[in-house]
């Protein structure tokens, strides 16, 4: 399978005069399903769209966002697998100088704050184009928020950015129902109710919803700046959730439930698309982070802890969404004939390698339950802790032709 199109003349050569989405990353083009941009741009290829990649784009001007030309339904930004300011500074604000996720681990290739940035461009190339935010940027910006860098709240980052939607969390749902809708005729700025998405109202209205404290309130008080967080925490479950609106001046930051967690065959289906496993051809030096995750498989999504020092739960959610065995064994099996494989598996998980297969005995507690932790305080009765899963899977990847060793890097809680 080629290539998602990074260029024109890769458009010609699958006979194409235009895409339907362009996403816009700040890393390198790396097909890998460990990458979001390169995932659900194969997950909408495989529903019948066409998608083209723009990666890491010279900022300074609008014409790199133009290599592709005017996507017929919207652009889609993300700045890459890493806020990009914590991309580009260390914990004491001092500039780091290297880049995992570009080619020769080059500092400087994506611009501070990508998601605004990138956006700015887009809509000075093309003004009537709607722009979709995601990835972890503007996942855990998508509130009202402390900024670390500049120690003080800022505004959601879908407000700063001036972006027409954004998309939350693990998006293959959310970003398929925005793509299909607006395939079937109805305009983005309509599309208000999706699943995993936030949008800008100037007018809400009386539906209903959870309202937590102002941007203006938590700009000035630390108790309402917690209080704000607690609320929009408690609306995590994709069954119990309700919509949350944040009041910014006069207008209304709403956001939906989060998006159903997928199943186990849509976990299966997303890891079966037919991902090249490298960079992009063009780039002539390596890149760290392919070098890093490019015999790492992931198992499943989701972690249960609800630690406080971590923000999964708030991006891929509490529930624990499991890949079948037969499907990591078989997208192993394919790894092994890569002429680059020697043998070694370095990584089988994904958040805590040994939550993978674990989840609720209860479904119908499950729907109701609004626990931040699954484990914390106490252990929740509902939860299923057997390990068999997990080791029942390294067994039989250690048993693999082609495979000699196998490791387990992700965190163990």
């Amino acid at each position: 399978m080629a290539f998602i199109p990074t260029t024109e003349a890769e458009l010609k050569k699958r006979g194409w005069s235009e895409v339907d989405i362009i996403f816009v990353s700040g890393d390198a083009y790396i097909d890998h399903p460990a990458f979001g941009v390169p995932l659900l741009a194969r997950w909408l290829e495989a529903h019948g769209f066409r998608v083209g990649i723009i990666a890491q784009p010279d900022w300074r001007s609008k014409e790199p966002f133009m290599a592709l030309g005017r996507p017929r339904l919207f652009f889609a930004v993300s700045a890459g697998a890493m806020d990009s300011m914590v991309a580009h500074y260390t914990p004491a604000r001092k500039l780091r100088h290297d880049d995992a996720y570009t080619p020769g681990n080059r500092h400087g290739a994506r611009p501070n704050r990508a998601t605004m940035v990138y956006t700015s461009r887009l809509k000075e190339a093309y003004k009537d184009v709607p722009v979709v935010i995601g990835g972890i940027e503007a996942s855990l910006r998508r509130f009202a928020h402390y900024d670390f860098w500049e120690n003080k709240v800022r505004r959601s980052i879908l407000f700063d950015a001036k972006a027409d939607l954004l998309i939350y969390g693990m998006a293959e749902r959310a970003v398929l129902e925005v793509a299909e809708r607006m395939r079937a005729g109805e305009r983005l700025a309509d599309i208000r109710d999706v699943r995993g998405t936030a949008c800008n109202c100037t007018a809400f209205g009386d539906a209903p919803h959870v309202g937590i404290p102002s941007f203006e309130e938590i700009s000035a008080s630390k108790e309402k700046f917690a209080e704000a967080f607690r609320l929009a925490y408690l609306q995590q479950s994709p069954w119990s959730a309700a919509v949350v609106v944040q009041r910014h001046g006069n207008r209304s930051l709403v956001c939906n439930p989060p998006a159903l967690p997928l199943s186990e065959a849509d976990m299966d289906a997303v890891y079966a698309l037919p991902f090249e496993k490298n960079p992009h051809p063009s780039y002539q030096e390596p890149i760290p982070a392919w070098e890093q995750i490019k015999t790492s498989i992931t198992s499943h999504r989701g972690c249960f802890g609800g630690c406080a020092f971590c923000a999964i739960t708030m991006h891929q959610g509490k529930t624990i969404q499991s890949r079948s065995k037969s499907s990591i064994l078989a997208e192993i099996a394919a790894l092994t004939k890569k002429s680059w494989f020697r043998g070694t598996i370095s990584d089988i998980g994904g958040p805590t390698a040994n939550m993978y297969g674990l989840e609720c005995g209860n479904p119908d507690a499950m729907k109701k339950c609004v626990r931040e932790s699954c484990i914390f305080p106490a252990i929740c009765p509902n939860l299923r802790t057997g390990d068999k899963p997990a080791t029942s899977l390294l067994q039989a990847v250690r048993s693999l032709e082609g495979v000699r060793h196998t490791a387990v890097s992700s965190g163990v809680r």
